[in-house]
């Protein structure tokens, strides 16, 4: 069996950081996501799709992501329900993140970057064996830039 979903799309919010009783971070935001096709109005749809993420990638998603920021997401999806304060059952689907790729440079990090080639200084690089979780999440990440133009292009290295 499999479950796992793949998205790219645009924080709809800052996301949000709270800590488990044990002290265990979990995040949470909403992804909006474009659809492939336009409607009978020939306007782009959306869908809005909440993540959930986990341990370090919630801190670091708090910390780097913030709204309309363009991100990849690669987890599983989960269904699960809970009574609402009327006795209501509510079901809930949700994407678990088992990854969060940052598309996009912060617009202060690409400000930074500019003024490091220009004054001469080098950017720093980042450590052998270091993935896009360590001191420079932007590292090995994908940018907007190297995403394919077209759909029949699009081969996901995740």
């Amino acid at each position: 069996m499999l479950n796992r979903v793949v998205l790219i799309g645009r924080l709809t919010a800052d996301p949000i950081l709270r800590y488990t009783q044990s002290g265990t971070a979990v995040g949470s935001f909403t992804l909006a996501v474009n659809r492939m096709h336009t409607n009978q109005n020939g306007e782009q749809e959306a869908d809005f799709i909440n993540i959930v993420t986990w341990g370090k990638t919630a801190e670091n998603c708090a910390q780097y992501l913030h709204k309309g920021r363009l991100a990849a997401v690669d987890g599983r999806l989960q269904i699960r329900s809970y009574e609402n304060r009327e006795g209501q059952r509510v079901r809930v689907a949700e994407v678990v993140a088992q990854s969060v790729r940052f598309l996009e440079r912060s617009q202060q990090n690409h400000e930074q970057q500019k003024s490091n080639s220009r004054g001469g200084q080098a950017a720093k690089a980042p450590q052998a064996g270091s993935d896009s979780y360590g001191d420079d999440p932007f590292a090995d990440d994908l940018f907007a830039d190297d995403l394919p133009t077209d759909a029949a292009d699009a081969a996901f290295p995740f």
